[in-house]
């Protein structure tokens, strides 16, 4: 695996089982499907991955990894001495539900929410997750700093608690527009 061919189709792989994350949850990623996403034959699964965990594991950490170089992309993309709370608001926002809520409305968070709940039945990414978190809490910290409103490892935890509280409401209303109330209570304690 070692050699550029290997790691060419390693990495093939991955990306063919992070969109498979993204667009249909953990029960999309299964060998065949990336094989068959990735162009490759269903052998080059089992070579490249130990098991279905260790592809699992790799399709989450790509995914959320890509997630968060967006954030950082997107906050350094903000004019310097930004500090407009409408603006700001929205990056913590794409942060906690994805960038593609903001058209994808209650679909595309269904499927986040449903990828992050489904992460803690699965104990092999609880390591993982709780690596990607603390870069999470880092980015929003960075985000909230920005806009002049800085807090502490509790306060941001608190906030991060009442957006999903107030997304986890939405969806089980049908809510067409979760974001909408995720935007509604951070504009409000803000």
């Amino acid at each position: 695996m070692g050699t550029a061919k290997g790691e060419r189709r390693r990495a093939e792989l991955v990306t063919a089982a992070a969109a498979l994350l993204r667009s249909g949850g953990f029960d999309a990623v299964r060998h065949r499907a990336v094989a068959e996403h990735a162009g490759l034959p269903l052998s080059s699964t089992t070579y490249y991955f130990d098991s279905l965990d260790e592809l699992v594991t790799a399709a989450t950490e790509r995914t959320s990894r890509d997630e968060l170089a967006g954030g950082r992309a997107q906050l350094a993309a903000l004019a310097p001495g930004v500090t407009d709370t409408p603006a700001l608001v929205e990056l913590v926002i794409d942060q906690l539900l994805g960038a593609e809520s903001r058209d994808g409305g209650l679909d595309a968070v269904l499927l986040r929410y449903e990828r992050l709940v489904g992460a803690g039945r699965r104990p092999y990414l609880a390591p993982l997750m709780r690596e990607l978190r603390g870069e999470l809490d880092a980015l929003l910290g960075e985000i909230l700093t920005r806009s002049g409103r800085p807090v502490g490892p509790t306060r941001l935890r608190d906030l991060v608690s009442l957006v999903d509280g107030a997304v986890i409401s939405a969806l089980i209303e049908a809510d067409p527009d979760p974001r909408a109330a995720a935007r509604e209570v951070l504009l409000r304690v803000l």
